[in-house]
């Protein structure tokens, strides 16, 4: 587990407390959790949100959820999470999503 006195330390107790409160603490502060970056940043330069649910695809296969299911998935709360997915991400443009995604 990430050492949590670390983001105290950095100033970001409210940060932690958000993340208290809406159940996802653990999520973040599991450093157990692993991925790969490549894969990671190939979701994210190709997702796209339709009716409320995410699609995207990495090395061929096709990932298609909700806010519900990425919730059983990640084992975390996901109410309000359909607030954070309603913003339009798509003014970046593709190569730069890709460049934040790599980073």
């Amino acid at each position: 587990m990430l050492k949590i006195v670390y983001f105290q330390e950095q100033g970001l107790e409210v940060f932690l407390d958000k993340l208290r409160q809406q159940g996802w603490l653990s999520l973040f502060t599991n450093t157990n959790l692993r991925c790969f970056v490549p894969d990671l940043a190939e979701f994210y330069a190709r997702w796209s949100i339709t009716d409320g649910r995410l699609f995207s695809e990495v090395n061929g296969v096709k990932i298609e959820f909700d806010a519900q299911e990425l919730g059983e998935i990640l084992g975390i709360p996901a109410t309000g999470f359909d607030i954070y997915v309603q913003e339009d991400k798509f003014v970046l443009g593709k190569v730069r999503l890709v460049e934040l995604a790599q980073n």
